[in-house]
């Protein structure tokens, strides 16, 4: 596993910019990884285009994921200088009415397994399945070669309050997920999806070694405040409480 990463991880503080599976904007993918590094965060997910790739690592020295849901184009990119690589994220493919299943998430990290076993793999586990199947699908990812298992849970949930509530409604499913399959596996666990400043540090306290952030910056268009929210996060993360809720 990379060092930074690694580190970030043990120290139960990592975060994870991610810019998108489906972003390939190189300029708006630019903006989101240049805030990520003067924010503080630990490494960068984006999108497994080789190209997309060798543009990145010109940008910046943080560790950079590579999310895709084939592993021929995880091969691709790190053949191109990923030094992670991410089985989702799952949540822009529900739009479309694309459901992965457990065996099919398990034979994709079997085949991206084969063809990149030294490479740190981390999966996500789909929100959609029931949190005692997210659990079992979870221990059987690790048996199989998975080195950090994400959670999602965002696009499910549906806050019925404006405010901090809402902020805490809106991660409730990610949470609970991060609780539950942390309790389970000896890898690490990064809670990701609908998460806030607020809620980062709940995170931590449900048993994640990290988070995984997206839309709490990318909606952002002014890159001083992307910086400030990467900043923002940081700086929850540092005064999460490590014991467990």
């Amino acid at each position: 596993m990379n060092y930074q990463v690694r580190k970030a991880l043990q120290s139960r503080k990592a975060l994870k910019v991610i810019s998108g599976l489906n972003n390939f904007d190189s300029q708006r993918v630019a903006l989101i990884v240049q805030s990520a590094q003067a924010g503080g965060a630990d490494y960068v997910d984006i999108a497994a285009h080789d190209d997309l790739v060798r543009y990145v690592r010109t940008l910046t020295t943080l560790p950079i994921c590579v999310s895709a849901v084939e592993a021929q184009q995880l091969f691709q990119a790190v053949k191109a200088g990923a030094d992670l690589i991410e089985i989702g994220n799952f949540d822009c493919f529900y739009e479309q009415g694309r459901i992965f299943s457990s065996d099919e998430i398990l034979e994709l990290t079997r085949e991206t397994r084969s063809l990149l076993p030294e490479t740190t793999l981390s999966v996500t586990v789909p929100h959609i399945l029931p949190l005692d199947e997210q659990v079992e699908l979870a221990q059987s990812l690790v048996l199989n070669g998975a080195d950090i298992i994400q959670t999602e849970g965002g696009t499910s949930s549906q806050p019925t309050h404006a405010g901090i509530l809402g902020l805490i409604e809106k991660a409730a499913p990610t949470l609970a997920a991060a609780y539950a399959i942390s309790k389970a596996v000896t890898v690490p666990v990064l809670c990701a999806s609908g998460l806030s400043e607020v809620t980062v540090p709940l995170a931590i306290a449900s048993g994640a070694s990290g988070v995984g952030v997206g839309s709490a910056i990318n909606r952002l268009n002014d890159p001083i405040a992307m910086v400030a929210a990467v900043r923002g996060l940081v700086e929850a993360l540092g005064q999460a409480k490590i014991a467990r809720v």
